[in-house]
């Protein structure tokens, strides 16, 4: 047994590279390493399956029959080598056999074997083969073992490439570019329309070298590199065109976080140790964090996960001197940028005039690049599936985040409509700026209030742009989201004021911290307890009222934030009245300190509840009484209505906004609302969608906060509505509902000219 992995990697490096160094034929080569590995590591058999034409070929073996060389072939996911290829993961098992993915290859003789470990070799995030060892005897292989095949498929990635052993024809195999047109279908991340001709973002570095001649010199190597590093992240964070406080500054404080981490120096440091140049030690530690990343299913974990790959990426650049991403090199034309993942700091880098749009491989809605792009203005699709294969450099691509697609290549027929479609959108964005002075009113003289939801510096902007009447939720969380550490009571209160002295005398509406459950602070400890439903869990006010000095924190920022005006504080997942009346009174005993020290007040102070919970519904006449008004939390709502997670896909259009359960259950609390003469609101989605704000209109709403973007089609939708006529739809149709009531509230709408487009 190797005495460390380490040495084990070191010892069969240094021998991997006088064999590459001989003047022997490919296979010859391939033979040597097999035997090396092999003895290095005490091992019966060792095998290294090789890519080709889309299969995966016994290019050669120690121990296993040599008959079975170039004979032996898997697909992608087919047995124990396919498996490791296409999921890109390590397999170390006692017993191959009893892998359910196992597959026998009489040729190979390898009945004889029990124990099996397979290492994925890797070439530009892709798998190019695999590197595997068995042994007579059932037993799992030790982890030092496994460390040193993973070191050792990582030189073989590049002998491959390098030394001629499969031909550039063979190793593209399957790789063969479409040249069709396709349409590619992801998630919406950030919405908007844009074409642009396509660039990887490439920020992976092309390994030249991966056995050290120098240790040490690698070593310094790295240190200089993580100096350099951290100059630019400094530098950045100081010329941020965000401003120097902000949501934006704060995810850049998180990369400095992970640019000072000395575990992360360590590992790389450990790798050197094995015999790796500087970049191969880099690219050795992100492959393991890659292999992590795809068992994390926490969503912030992985986000977080990729701002460190971000980090990465930039450290092998600079230590290699390749400084060759897109953004560096320079856009020359309108872009569509590529990429698996992408990190916030390198979004900042590309030039905004040439960049028109993202798409991402992964991504999601919580990642700090997608909050970055969305302040930057440019729209982003993510979980594109193989994007990266289906696209090649500079193929034309029209970008439609909004339906969830992008179009590669696309035929004429397909230009044209997209241009049509682009065209009708910026024509109807043309006649919605004319709305932007208009007040929403109906056809029959019904003011409607519409405000905004938000939660960033930069989405305030959004309400002089859209001329809505004010903010009906501010999202508090964000800043505490985007943040790398708690954000202190000073901050909170800078914060707070920039966006009280932006609206001016329209309302803003603020709503505590709902964190917890699904948004999970790293920075904030917990009992380790893992959430099964974590979004009807441990989170909002439950949370702040056990640890009240949060909230304490936050009503002290906000009141001396609001000083001299009036303050809207709103409270998020009530479940009871009792809840309601104890974090009032902890704004109220904050209210009281304030007083004692001299300082201002608010002129005026109003108290609200979010009703998100079913519960709240049944106890309105207690509540009621005790609040100044009400906000209805239609996204949490709906789903606890039905028991459907509004995350899992499958029951994401299993239950529909506009059904008559939910219509009935909002208006029954909108009657309650209006018998006690106390305002109420609708907030989320819901109410941003025309044809279900046509139908909150029919049943007596009159305030809608929602997102900025929402805001045109809406006031359209209200100014073409007769709610009169309206009203006594709606309730024929509550009172006797057909199945499909969005069919039949869309039919009523076109047949009454109602602007629902």
């Amino acid at each position: 047994m190797p005495i460390s992995a380490a040495s084990a990697s070191r010892e069969i490096l240094i021998r991997l590279h006088e064999v590459m160094a001989s003047r022997t034929s490919a296979q010859a080569k391939l033979n040597q390493v097999v035997a090396t590995i092999a003895g290095v590591l005490k091992s019966e058999v060792c095998s290294i399956y090789l890519r080709r034409d889309g299969l995966l070929e016994l290019f050669a073996t120690k121990g296993l029959k040599q008959e079975a060389v170039h004979v032996t072939r898997l697909a992608m996911g087919e047995g124990l080598v396919g498996t490791i290829a296409e999921q890109m993961a390590t397999l170390n098992l006692d017993e191959a056999t009893s892998h359910p993915d196992f597959a026998y290859k009489p040729e190979t003789g390898e009945d004889l074997f029990h124990s099996f470990a397979g290492v994925p070799i890797i070439r530009k995030e892709d798998a190019v083969g695999v590197l595997c060892v068995q042994h007579i005897e059932s037993r799992k292989y030790e982890e030092l073992e496994i460390e040193a095949l993973q070191t050792v498929a990582m030189v073989l990635s590049e002998l491959i490439a390098n030394a001629g052993l499969i031909d550039n024809a063979e190793r593209r195999g399957s790789k063969i570019q479409d040249t069709t047109a396709q349409r590619l279908s992801g998630l919406k991340l950030v919405d908007g329309m844009a074409s642009g001709y396509a660039v990887f973002h490439q920020p992976r570095v092309t390994i030249e070298h991966t056995v050290a001649e120098d240790i040490e010199a690698e070593r310094h190597r790295v240190y200089a590199a993580f100096d350099k590093m951290r100059e630019q992240i400094e530098r950045m964070a100081s010329e941020a065109e965000f401003g120097v406080e902000g949501e934006h500054r704060e995810v850049l404080e998180m990369y400095k976080m992970f640019a000072y981490d000395e575990g992360w120096r360590r590992r790389i440091n450990e790798a050197i140790d094995s015999g790796l140049t500087a970049e191969a030690a880099i690219e050795r530690v992100q492959q393991r964090t890659r292999m992590r990343m795809r068992q994390i299913d926490d969503p912030l974990l992985a986000d977080r996960m990729h701002d460190l790959e971000d980090m990465a990426n930039r450290l092998l650049r600079i230590v290699s001197g390749q400084l060759g991403s897109a953004a560096q090199a320079g856009l020359r034309h309108d872009t569509i940028l590529i990429a698996r993942n992408l990190g916030p700091a390198e979004l900042l880098e590309y030039d905004r005039r040439r960049l028109k749009g993202v798409i991402l491989e992964e991504g999601s809605l919580t990642a700090h690049v997608t909050i970055v792009a969305r302040a930057m203005g440019v729209p982003v699709l993510g979980r594109v599936k193989g994007v990266r294969r289906m696209i090649g450099e500079g193929d034309l691509v029209l970008l439609d985040a909004g339906q969830s697609a992008a179009f590669v290549r696309p035929s004429p027929a397909m230009e044209q409509a997209f241009e049509s479609r682009l065209q009708a959108s910026q024509k109807r964005r043309a006649g919605y700026a004319a709305l932007r002075s208009q007040p929403p009113v109906t056809k029959d003289d019904t003011r409607i209030t519409l405000m905004v939801n938000a939660g960033l510096r930069d989405d305030i902007g959004q309400l002089d742009v859209t001329g809505a009447d004010g903010i009906g939720l501010f999202r508090t969380e964000f800043q505490f989201l985007v943040s790398a550490t708690m954000p202190q009571r000073e901050r909170q209160q800078r914060l707070y004021r920039d966006v009280l002295d932006a609206s001016g005398d329209r309302p803003v509406v603020f709503r505590t911290v709902d964190i917890g459950g699904d948004k999970a602070l790293p920075y904030l400890r917990f009992d380790g307890h893992v959430e099964e439903n974590p979004a009807m869990g441990w989170r909002a006010l439950r949370l702040a009222l056990e640890r009240d000095g949060l909230m304490k924190a936050q009503a002290r920022a906000l009141l001396e934030a609001a000083a001299g005006r009036t303050l809207n504080v709103m409270f998020p997942m009530v479940s009871e009245p009792w809840e309601f009346e104890e974090a009032k009174a902890i704004f109220e005993r904050q209210r009281d300190w304030i007083a004692k020290q001299g300082r201002q007040l608010p002129s005026r102070i109003h108290y609200g509840t979010m009703l998100e919970v079913p519960a709240l519904a049944e106890m309105l006449d207690v509540l009621l009484p005790k609040v100044d008004f009400v906000s209805i939390g239609t996204n949490d709502l709906t789903q606890f209505l039905f028991a459907a997670d509004r995350a899992n896909p499958k029951l994401a259009e299993r239950y529909d906004w506009l059904s008559p359960a939910i219509l009935r259950f909002l208006r029954r609390v909108l009657i309650a609302c209006r018998e006690s003469n106390t305002p109420v609101t609708i907030c989320g989605e819901m109410g941003g969608r025309a044809l279900e704000a046509m139908a909150l209109l029919a049943i007596g709403f009159e305030r809608l906060s929602i997102t900025p973007a929402a805001i045109p089609p809406v006031k359209a939708m209200v100014r073409s509505l007769d709610l009169s006529a309206a009203k006594p739809m709606m309730e024929k149709l509550l009172a006797d509902p057909p199945r499909n009531l969005r069919d039949a509230l869309g039919e009523w709408a076109r047949s009454q000219s109602v602007d629902i487009a």
